[in-house]
């Protein structure tokens, strides 16, 4: 018999309490019906389908085969800060100081870091509304309240300035944005990010698209100050999603701060992926913007397709990988009519609750595939709405 005394497992009530990300559910529940034999069309993970270019694949075997499999600078290793300072200055314009730079294991924790860096318990981070599925758990977990500010399709998805500055009251301490946008594919206007620059709260900018931009220019905003925390990596512009590499730039004054808190979290990033997202930016750029140029093509392909079917879209995705559809006239709740598509049609979308509560009544469709793809996932799409 045992003589140890067991507490409840009762989880926390924070693992309890937050809320999950319906899109891994979707996807998980697509992989088990592959599981069984059924051929499933994914339109619900922002993954680019193209593979890793092999010139950064094989920078990282390099690296390997050389030892490189260390402990780097909790910072990043000098060679991908200065690199990555060195793209800044090509694509913006802008100065980076390469000291301002942090290399994380995705652009994830660098949002966490950046808040925690930043934000008091209790202190608000306003939103937009929809967002991207993870910020509110994100703040939360770091101590914060987020406070989603709503944004429209009939407007663009444009950030509302007035309407931000409404929502600003003594507890705010920071606006996250997000551009090229997750799930709506809003490029920001310039006037809108220079007008938020100068608002007096801290932005943090998630850039993680940057680079990937149909119509208009891609911008940073590092253009308009120093002042914000900008995120980014190499998931989507260089199909590295798996390898996990991030950065953030973090204004002067806070670098210890984020040093301190990332030598505890995560020590350092992957010493052999950092060698190879140096590649990444100084020698698959051509393969990058190539790849941006056939997401082009898909895009168009996903919007005839949709329109085709009936969707109304009053604002074409400008950037990013997505259309966010309104498909209330199939069902108003996008959870269960997600699950419904998957199980009749075979065609994995993600709800639009996944994004915040104005995105309820919406579906997000991923183009981050090929068109032999988008075309039969929009033949099976058709046939369920027509046994609707």
């Amino acid at each position: 018999m045992s003589h140890y005394l067991y507490l409840d497992s009762v989880p926390s009530k924070l693992s309890e309490q937050i809320a999950p990300f319906y899109v891994m559910d979707v996807l998980e529940r697509a992989k088990a019906l592959e599981s069984e034999g059924h051929s499933v069309v994914h339109f619900e993970v922002g993954e680019p389908d193209l593979p890793t270019h092999e010139i950064i694949c094989e920078e990282a075997v390099r690296a390997l085969r050389a030892g490189d499999t260390k402990y780097t600078h909790s910072l990043g290793t000098p060679e991908l800060r200065e690199t990555i300072a060195y793209d800044y200055a090509l694509e913006y314009g802008v100065t980076v100081p390469p000291e301002n730079i942090v290399v994380t294991m995705g652009s994830s924790p660098a949002l966490f870091l950046a808040i925690l860096s930043l934000i008091e318990p209790g202190e608000e981070v306003l939103i937009t509304n929809p967002h991207y599925s993870c910020y509110p758990q994100i703040i939360s977990i770091a101590g914060g309240v987020p406070r989603p500010v709503p944004i429209y399709e009939e407007e663009g998805y444009q950030l509302d300035v007035g309407r931000i500055k409404r929502a600003i009251d003594t507890r705010t301490r920071a606006i996250l944005v997000n551009s090229p946008s997750n799930p709506t594919g809003v490029v920001l206007e310039s006037a809108v990010m220079k007008e938020l620059s100068g608002l007096g709260l801290t932005v943090i900018s998630d850039e993680i698209y940057s680079g990937i931009v149909y119509e208009g220019e891609s911008h940073t905003f590092l253009e308009y100050g120093d002042g914000a925390f900008i995120v980014s990596g190499f998931s989507k512009l260089y199909s590295m999603t798996g390898w996990r590499l991030g950065y953030f730039i973090v204004p002067p004054g806070y670098v210890r701060s984020v040093q301190k808190l990332q030598q505890n979290l995560f020590i350092s990033p992957n010493s052999f992926i950092q060698r190879a997202g140096v590649a990444a930016i100084r020698k698959a750029k051509p393969a990058a913007r190539e790849m941006v140029r056939v997401f082009g093509e898909r895009r168009k392909l996903m919007l005839s397709g949709l329109r085709g079917l009936g969707f109304e879209i009053k604002s074409n995705p400008k950037g990013a990988f997505y259309v966010f559809v309104n498909a209330a006239h199939l069902g108003s709740d996008s959870l269960k009519l997600c699950f419904d598509i998957l199980e009749k049609a075979h065609v994995a979308v993600t709800p639009g609750i996944d994004f915040g509560s104005e995105g309820e009544g919406y579906l997000r469709f991923s183009y981050a595939t090929s068109s032999e793809t988008i075309l039969e996932g929009m033949r099976r799409l058709g046939e369920y709405i027509a046994r609707k």
